[in-house]
């Protein structure tokens, strides 16, 4: 895991490096352990290095392979490398590291654009081709490693963080008006290409794109999960369980691979039990996992230690309990918006921020829970849409944090240019590789809003403290075979009834039939105290009255009562325009 940077010019000058030094620079808590640039002509990259695999100075980055003609800078981890690397070394090819960078590398020069359907992993990476002058760029199936890019008819930069590029140019930034209604509507999810500003782009997930010397550039979705029976998953339901556990077990046996220790985010739900579970089975010893609680606020608890107590017990491992004050919560709001690439409104950032600090002290990877839900059907969304008549409706009541008439009253009138979040679900249900109404959300949300919210938020906090995270449910193929199951299977039982059903057989039933939980993180649900002051210092601020984007009616409404307005997923109003007006004064917009 790392940063990746880079420039390539199109107009026959010299890249700036001074420009690619200051992303590569900015990026140093994603690679805390080492540096490297590359520069050839009108070419540019840069590389922040954290140690996981093969540590010594040959695995370091930018990598040239001089017989090749190659130059590489990735970000995320290949689990299938020391596979591809005994096909390719079948192929003649030879190896100087005992890095997965290196096998990139020669895959690509085996397989061009299609090596990306080769690899097993998390990952965002640049091949310049030195001979060709031609720039691949490629992101992963399921988005878990981030790509930005800012592009002019001269240039086009990347990085692993949209900061980043802010502080590789001098340019005026303005907010997307299409972006915002995402942010304020879809749950603060934007989904790809855009970002919350005008100029920035993010390669999309399960993307490869092809840059020419001359600026011309091709760019295409080499993968998608079909919602269909197809074939990958059992149709008895028997062998339905032991196949989902079968593969399970295998992705986190993947997420294994490295050269430094590898521990657990554990909450004590399903999710993350199930990964600590089947690594137990595997005869893993001294396993190190995390869990992180608050203080209760009125009547909703601050933690989950009676479950992830219960789960570490059983199966014998060090566990780590980090309890977090209220009150000194809000000190860290500021170090938490600046981790973020993208404005994000869920309240648990704060929670997965802190833990990784405390996680990173520690371990260098740890494996997580997340992506569960959306590909085996765990939200309170989905069942209406089992038999719905108009899913586009169904699913945004459920979903979306506000309706169009709310949005009239949010946002100044010359910001608010169409019902886009809207229009976005209706256009991804019509073309969705999926045919029931149900399957369209679960498409949906597999690979827009998993990618947008969950996934992105667990890479920027761990991230912030050069902490590798690894997700095992968004391993592809268990993905696919997930994606197959009848939604009936995945709904029944409150949702996650295949992969409950299968975690009887290994896990205590209190764990299973347990309430479903969240990261609790009542101080920004309930905003109140030293949260609510900085909450008003963020909207009632010069800045905030100046950039002109909400009505300022509502914002004192808001204001008025801080508690009080909750979205139906019951994340906080007035958290969410204040993350996004904190995240903008962070970054300097």
């Amino acid at each position: 895991m790392c940063g990746i940077a880079g420039e390539i010019r199109f107009d026959g000058r010299r890249a700036d490096v001074d420009a690619v030094r200051r992303m590569t620079d900015s990026q140093i808590a994603r690679g805390p352990d080492a540096d490297g640039f590359y520069e050839n002509g009108r070419v540019a990259l840069g590389h922040r290095r954290l140690k996981i695999i093969d540590l010594s100075p040959r695995g370091s980055q930018p990598m040239v392979d001089e017989e090749l003609g190659l130059v590489v800078v990735f970000n995320g981890c290949i689990y299938n490398y020391q596979q591809l690397k005994l096909e390719l070394q079948d192929f003649g090819h030879k190896f100087r590291t005992a890095s997965d960078t290196e096998v990139i590398l020669k895959a690509y020069a085996e397989w061009g654009e299609q090596c990306v359907e080769r690899f097993n992993g998390m990952f965002a990476f640049a091949v310049l081709d030195r001979r060709s002058g031609r720039v691949f760029i490629a992101r992963d199936r399921l988005g878990i490693k981030p790509l930005y890019y800012r592009e002019s008819p001269t240039e086009l930069r990347f990085a692993s963080s949209l900061p980043a590029l802010l502080n590789g140019h001098e340019r005026e930034e303005q907010v997307d008006p299409v972006a915002l209604h995402h942010y304020m509507t879809f749950h603060s999810v934007v989904p790809a290409p855009r970002t919350i500003l005008r100029g920035i782009r993010k390669l999309p997930p399960a993307t490869r794109m092809t840059v020419e010397p001359d600026g011309r550039r091709r760019a295409e979705r080499y993968w998608s999960p079909a919602f269909k029976r197809n074939g990958k998953a059992k149709a008895d339901f028997g062998a339905l369980k032991e196949q989902v556990l079968e593969m399970l077990g295998q992705s986190v046996q993947r997420r294994m691979i490295a050269d430094v220790p590898v521990g657990v985010l554990l909450s004590g739900g399903v999710d993350s039990s199930l990964v600590v579970s089947l690594l137990a089975q595997q005869g893993v010893q001294r396993l190190e996992t995390f869990t992180i609680g608050f203080e209760a606020a009125g009547d909703e608890e601050g933690n989950e230690f009676e479950y992830s107590d219960l789960i570490a017990k059983t199966f014998g491992t060090t566990h780590h309990k980090i309890t977090v004050s209220s009150t000194g919560l809000v000190d860290h709001l500021p170090a938490c918006l600046k981790a973020m690439s993208e404005p994000m409104t869920s309240h648990d950032n704060i929670a997965f921020y802190l833990l990784s600090r405390e996680v990173a002290r520690h371990v260098k990877v740890v494996q997580s829970g997340q992506g569960a839900d959306e590909i085996f059907g765990g939200y309170f969304w989905y069942p209406p849409l089992l038999n719905s008549d108009d899913p586009v409706r169904d699913y945004s009541q459920s979903f979306f944090d506000r309706d169009h008439e709310e949005m009239a009253e949010v946002l100044e009138p010359g910001v608010l240019d169409g019902n886009h979040s809207l229009d976005f679900v209706t256009r991804h249900f019509e073309t969705a590789n999926a045919t029931k109404p149900i399957d369209k959300a679960l498409h949906l949300d597999t690979t827009v809003m998993l990618v947008d919210d969950p996934v992105k938020r667990v890479d920027n906090m761990t991230m912030a403290f050069g902490l590798e995270a690894r997700v095992p449910f968004l391993d592809h193929e268990l993905v696919e075979v997930a994606a197959a199951i009848p939604p009936e299977l995945k709904v029944a039982g409150n949702g996650k009834f295949v992969l409950k059903e299968a975690a009887r057989a290994i896990l205590p039933h209190e764990v299973i039939d347990r309430k479903k939980g969240y990261f609790p993180v009542p101080e920004l649900k309930y905003i109140g105290g030293r949260s609510l002051e900085f909450v008003k210092d963020a909207l009632n601020s010069r800045k905030a009255r100046e950039r002109g984007l909400f009505r300022r009616a509502y914002v004192d409404r808001l204001l008025d009562e801080p508690a009080m307005h909750l979205t139906p997923l019951r994340g906080s109003k007035l958290w969410q325009v204040a993350a996004l007006e904190s995240w903008l004064q962070t970054h300097g917009i």
